[in-house]
């Protein structure tokens, strides 16, 4: 795919879908389709930031600061994963109910512009677990990254071609994915993790992920990192430690995108094998689960 054609047809879908509102997290992804979604509707194009507990401090500031920049129509909007049992439990359907409630502040949005919503998904996206892409879509979302055939590396290339400062913004995912499936999701908990990796990026460390196993952290840093990490070692125990964990370790398998992914077994999912249940028979399913250390 050149990247002409990469851009033609994403702005053809939008030339195509009428007003929108873009569910825009400033990720790479989300981000390319907030920046088109304004290019091709101008005003008819609503990008909104979900702020919940799950979002990281600096991901919010981000947000705002794409949005002056690119002149995008833009608002925020508090979502209630957090007030959700079956959301806390934490099992293999999380992102289900993230997304879900999401949805809930989006939907009226969209009423009331009479728009449809859409997500930064991309198609490499469509082959992991990824429940939350199953509670958008059976609400009427759409993925323009994925109509308009685009791979991750389409999305950083186009980004690129186009100056945008996101094209080689870190891969990010709500705070809530550094613990294991089966350990209950917390403010307090996520708050810790947020605190644990915007110190680790003051540092200079670009993608990471803290992983959180109780009193232990484990720090997951490109296989590139791994030397300086070791350089500056009392530097990232003082830092992770300074935030209340115990111990401090290094993967040395290095940084792996939803690697916790990797724990679950066929027929975990109950969104994806069952389809939309209700919030209690999904969290009493989801408590006979062990938790995947």
């Amino acid at each position: 795919m050149t990247t002409e054609a990469s851009i033609s047809g994403l702005r053809a879908f939008f030339e195509q879908s009428g007003p929108v509102i873009v569910a825009f997290s400033g990720g790479v992804d989300s981000a390319l389709v907030a920046w088109a979604a304004n290019d091709v509707l101008g005003d008819a194009a609503l990008s909104v930031t979900a702020v919940s507990a799950s979002l990281a401090t600096d991901e919010a500031t981000d947000c705002a600061a794409l949005a002056a920049e690119w002149g995008l129509h833009w608002r925020t909007v508090e979502t209630d994963e957090m007030t959700r049992a079956a959301y806390r439990i934490n099992d293999a359907d999380r992102c289900f109910h993230c997304k879900s409630a999401l949805m809930d502040q989006l939907e009226p949005l969209a009423a009331e512009r009479a728009a449809m919503v859409v997500l930064g998904v991309n198609v490499d996206d469509l082959g992991d677990h990824r429940p939350g892409q199953h509670a958008a879509r059976d609400r009427g979302a759409r993925f323009p990254l994925v109509e308009a055939g685009f791979a991750k590396s389409d999305v950083r290339r186009v980004s690129a071609e186009l100056g945008l400062r996101t094209w080689d913004k870190p891969a990010a995912a709500c705070l809530a994915s550094r613990l294991p499936y089966g350990t209950q999701v917390t403010v307090p908990l996520l708050r810790k993790l947020d605190r644990a990796e915007a110190a680790l990026r003051r540092l200079g460390f670009g993608q990471l992920r803290v992983r959180d196993y109780g009193d232990t952290a484990r720090l997951e840093l490109p296989l590139e990192d791994l030397a300086a990490a070791i350089t500056q070692r009392e530097a990232i125990v003082d830092a992770v430690a300074g935030v209340g964990y115990r111990y401090v370790t290094l993967d040395l398998e290095g940084f792996r995108s939803g690697n916790l992914n990797g724990a679950l077994t066929p027929g975990e999912s109950l969104a994806q094998s069952q389809g939309a249940q209700s919030e209690g028979a999904q969290s009493q399913g989801a408590q006979s689960q062990t938790a995947p250390r």
